[in-house]
């Protein structure tokens, strides 16, 4: 099983924090394997919206995913579920005021199947990595803005 957390502290209001971090739009901008990220449908974000992304995998591969948010409370927590793609890792975002602004816990967790299980260990650190490089772009952005 993969499951690890990555906890990152942001010197802005949490509202921004999470505005920024669950808009499909900007995340290429802070996730920089992202190719792309579209909300399906035309209504507000919310659980059950779906996002089809592409991100740019070993070798500039690029792997298309289907992502479900499974939980959406502004300003405190944000979900996604994988519903379709190579990975079945989940997210879950949590925003909480401190005196400095906003810490966010980033929690990535699931279950490989297939070949992928043999690969866990490498996936889990490759991941944490590359999870904790995302959260410290996403700092930087925001708090050079």
């Amino acid at each position: 099983m993969i499951d690890f957390t990555v906890e990152t502290h942001i010197a802005r209001p949490v509202g921004e924090v999470f505005a920024y971090a669950t808009d499909p739009a900007k995340l290429d901008t802070w996730q920089t394997n992202t190719v792309s990220a579209v909300q399906e449908g035309d209504g507000p974000l919310g659980v059950g919206t779906r996002l089809r992304e592409v991100h740019r995998g070993p070798g500039g591969k690029e792997m298309p995913s289907v992502v479900e948010v499974s939980a959406y409370e502004p300003g405190a927590r944000f979900g996604l579920r994988m519903v379709e793609g190579p990975l079945p890792v989940h997210a879950d975002l949590t925003f909480a005021p401190n005196d400095s602004g906003t810490v966010l816990r980033f929690r990535a967790f699931g279950q490989p199947t297939g070949a992928m299980r043999l690969l866990q260990p490498v996936l889990q650190r490759t991941l944490r990595r590359q999870f904790t490089e995302h959260c410290q772009n996403l700092k930087r952005i925001l708090e050079t803005a």
